[in-house]
Formats: structure tokens, sequence, C-alpha cells
């Protein structure tokens, strides 16, 4: 099975990371790689989503996590038995596609029980108990298909199930006629070889079914007699022990499914299912979407495969920032523009990293390197990431390279730089009716120095001055944040994109204050004049407070 390739940014994700993931995906697409889908690891902020609805461009698969779930490591191929299909039927079914197991459903599709060997045991033990009466769940048509029998009479209601009575006539005639009359309440099928006068008892006294054995040719007057009594009469090719058998896999397989086996969903988690595996006779579990209809089985082997999905990380290369449960799943490739972190992988993989503005300026450049035309809905995505994560080629962080590749996008989209630039900035920098979570959340990243956590978010405003208004409140959530991660502090940069200067919210344990050596605004609030990065201006800077704190 061909593994699904995640292209995914970090979490909290701004619009260079989501539009990188979308570009590079339909890079791979182009490339004749249809399993690469571009993802993001959180919800996106208002000037993503502007962008996308602007360009009027599907959004990437929401993935909040990547904890191992049963849909990564369930195998392909949905094979199922209709719930009135005999057990004879189903069970050359699993013996044709090499299945141990097959799940019951309805005509829908729904889940009903799960047929596997051990159940199948144990239910002809149930159902043919030497001990009892021999009755079975079944219907004429089901009997007619197991022993491959010719029809001679059909009763109308031949699809219809009912519980049959099993007899064969291997008695004398009296003693046989005696024991037909004692289940003359009961629908009986008689098993009868070539004896023609068993064949007209069974017919006078109106059993269910007469099955004649080894191919056995009726006369015309009794098959005639056996139509006027609503006889249904088969003949089968199989002698009378083997037809005996047979008959007991005539029963529909939904007698003999195992109803004690309980489904389980695709999203449901690799330790939640662990132990229903566990307890499962067979070691098998179907799998069911919302509407309980089977999509496919997962068994305690699956789970010691590779899972059937890798991952490709843009704009990012720290634990702390990455989607959780990354560790479980094979990193492909990382294309990111920041400071080299934590991330640490088993084998060699592709690792881009580029002292760059913006990680779209990366995968722009991919596209000339693999000689691709950038389609023009991907181009404006592109130019958007650029323009958005170097403050409209303003920022410390841009280069020649984004420049260029602005320039150039900007050709293929009859897209003004600057206009767009405006656009898509004030989009994102509206901050009225939103929470201070959701401010401070909104592009948020966790970095680790030493035993040291801390965090540091961004937004960019046109006015600084109702971020400030609402002081108290943001730096309640800060702290909130903070003791939540036992960090060291959270900060929230607030950078004006009117005059490229930023102020800094910041709540921190009290022994690391005076490490703090930005000019003081207010208490708990600093003045950064021309900071408009985080990753090469605010981060290098509080990163060196935070070493020096920790000497």
């Amino acid at each position: 099975m061909e593994k699904t390739v995640y292209i995914i940014g970090h979490k909290n994700p701004d619009t260079d990371s989501v539009v990188a993931a979308v570009g590079y995906a339909r890079l791979k697409n182009l490339m004749g790689m249809q399993n690469y889908v571009a993802a993001r690891a959180g919800h996106l902020n208002p000037q993503t989503a502007y962008i996308f609805q602007k360009f009027n461009i599907p959004r990437p698969v929401y993935i909040p996590d990547l904890i191992p779930k049963v849909e990564y490591y369930m195998p392909e191929g949905n094979q199922t038995v209709d719930e009135t299909v005999s057990v004879w039927e189903s069970i050359a079914k699993m013996e044709k596609t090499s299945t141990r197991v097959l799940p019951v459903v309805d005509s829908e599709g729904r889940y009903k029980s799960l047929l596997h060997y051990s159940g199948f045991a144990n239910g002809v033990l149930r159902y043919m108990n030497p001990e009892k009466h021999s009755s079975i769940s079944t219907s004429i048509s089901l009997i007619q298909k197991t022993l491959n029998a010719q029809p001679i009479c059909l009763a109308e209601d031949a699809d219809k199930p009912f519980k049959a009575h099993m007899l064969v006539a291997s008695s004398s005639l009296d003693k046989f006629k005696t024991t037909l009359k004692s289940h003359s309440s009961e629908d009986v099928v008689v098993i009868a070889s070539d004896r023609e006068e068993i064949h007209n008892l069974c017919i006078e006294s109106k059993v269910k079914v007469l099955i004649v054995t080894s191919d056995f040719v009726m006369k015309k007057e009794v098959r005639e007699k056996a139509e006027k009594n609503g006889v249904s009469v088969l003949i089968s090719p199989y002698s009378t022990a083997p037809a005996a058998m047979l008959i007991a896999y005539s029963m529909p397989v939904s007698v003999m499914g195992d109803k004690e086996i309980q489904p389980v969903r695709r999203n449901d988690s690799v330790t939640k299912i662990f132990d229903l595996l566990k307890n499962a006779q067979c070691k098998y579990l179907p799998v069911v979407d919302e509407e309980n209809k089977v999509i496919g089985i997962i068994s305690e082997h699956d789970l010691l495969k590779e899972p059937n999905i890798e991952v490709i990380l843009v704009d990012h290369n720290e634990v702390s920032q990455a989607v959780d449960g990354l560790e479980h799943f094979k990193i492909q490739e990382i294309i990111d523009h920041h400071r080299i972190g934590s991330i640490n992988t088993k084998y060699p993989i592709t690792f881009i990293n580029k002292p760059v503005g913006s990680t779209a300026t990366l995968v722009a450049g991919l596209y000339k390197e693999y000689k691709i035309p950038i389609p023009k809905d991907i181009a404006s995505l592109l130019l958007c990431g650029i323009l958005s994560d170097t403050l409209i080629l303003q920022s410390a962080t841009v280069t020649s390279i984004d420049i260029e590749t602005a320039e150039y996008l900007s050709s293929i989209t009859n897209l003004d730089i600057k206009e767009l630039g405006n656009e898509i900035i004030l989009a994102g920098s509206r901050i009225s009716g939103r929470s201070s979570s959701e401010l401070i959340h909104q592009d948020m990243k966790e970095y680790k120095e030493g035993k040291a956590v801390y965090t540091v978010s961004q937004i960019e405003v046109g006015d600084t001055k109702e971020v400030l208004d609402r002081k108290l409140e943001i730096l309640a959530e800060l702290e909130i944040e903070r003791r939540s991660r036992k960090g060291l502090f959270s900060c929230l940069l607030v950078t004006d994109i009117t005059t490229l200067s930023s102020i800094l919210f910041i709540e921190n344990e009290p022994n690391f204050t005076s490490y703090i050596t930005f000019p003081k605004q207010e208490e708990n609030v600093y003045y950064l004049q021309g900071v408009v990065s985080r990753k090469k201006q605010l981060v290098p800077m509080i990163t060196e407070a935070v070493l020096n704190f920790q000497k």
C-alpha cells in the first residue's frame, strides 16, 4: 500500500507555514506523486483564512495531532459479506481472498457481526448438536445454492428464512412414517436417496423441502404431486451423507457471526484499541465510520508494521513546535528558514535550511529547480507567504532572494506586491472582538534552552493603542500560558506595521526580570525600536538573556 505523506507546518500555523505546505504538496503532485497531501496542525489565523478565501483555494487537511490511530495501521482493502449470504459461500470467499475474518454487514454496509473460524466452529457445534433435534435457520434458496442442487419445484417463498428441522430418511418406511408424524407441526427438510416410497410419503405429508440425493431422476407424476402439495424438491449431486453435512453450511452468515466483537473507529487511538484486540478471540477488529459502515479490518499483526503515513515538515524543525505525536512517524524531509533545532532522525533525510525571509521562497525555488511551472493559484499563495513573513519585504529577515522571488511570483499572478501586501497585513491585524487567548495562540512558538522553556507569540497591528488598552487581560493570559508549561516566561511581540517597531508583553518568573534589558514602556511592557522579526531579532536577543540567566 502506498503511504500517505503529509506535508505539514508547525502548531499555531502562520501564513508562510500553511502556504508552503500547500505549495510543496502541489509540486509533489505535479511530479506524479499523488500520495503527498498538504496538512495543517492548527486552525487558520484570520490573515491565512482571508488569503485562501480570496483565491478560492481549498484549505489543507486539518490534523490536530499524529497520535497513532487505527487508520495509520489499517491495511488497504475492505472485504465484507452480506448477512443473508450462506456460511458456505462466506467461507469460500474467505479462502479465495486469503482472509481470516469477514465482517458481516446489512444491505447498507452497516456492521452486524464478525465471521471467524473459531466462531464458526463453535456455531456448528451449537446448531448441529447430536443430542438435540437437528435444526438450523436457513432458506430454501440457501440450501439449493449450498448443495449446488437442481431445483425441481420451488415454493414462492424460497428466499424466506425459516427454522429447518433436518431428517435423514435412512430407516424403514413404517419407522420413518412415525418419525415424520412426530414433526408434523414443524418445517421439515428431508434428505432421501432413491427410495420412491419415501418421496411419496414426504410429498403426501407436505414437508417443507424434499432433497433427493445422487442426482436421482424423479418421475413426472411424483413431481406433479409435489407441485400440487406445495413441496419444494431439490436434486442434489451429492450422496446422502455429504448432503446432510453440507446443509449445516446453508445457514445465513448472520447466524454464525460473532456479535460479541465490537467495531472500532478509524480515529481511535492505538492505545485505546490495544486491549480490545488483545481480548478478541480472533485478534481482529472491524473498523467502521460514523454511520457504522465497515471500512476495513485491523489486527494485532498490523500494529507491528510500519504505519501507512510519513511526514515532511515545513517552516519549523523543533520538536516543541511540531504536531503532537510526530515522534511515531518517519520524517522524509524538512524545508525551513529558522535556526536548526532539536529534531533528530534515525536516518539521513533531505534537509533544506536557508537564511531567507520565508519558507515560501524556498518552495518557489524548488519549482524552478525541478523545472516545473508554478500554477497561478499556487504562485498567489506563495507570494502571500513571502509578503506576510517579511512584512511586505521590509523585515530584517528579507534577502535579495526573497525580493527576486516575490517579483517573479508577481509577474506570474499579475498581483501588485505593495497592494497585495497591505491587503493581507490588514486582514491579519484586526484584533477587535478576538479574545486574548486567541491573539496569543494565533502564532505562538515554544523554545527550549537548557532546562528553560519559554513561548514567544507574535501579532501584527496597524496601531498598538488597542492592544495596550487590553494590557491586563493579555498579561493574565500570558501568565496562564507560562504556568501551564512551567515556563520561564511567555511573551507576546506586537509589531506595528506602520512604524516597523514592536512592543513586548511578558510574564516571567520574578528572578528573570533583571535579565530583561529592553527599554521599559510600562510594567511588563517593553518598547523594541526597529524590531519586527521574531526569528532574526527577538529570539536571538532573548535567548542570550536566557543563557545568561542559566549561568
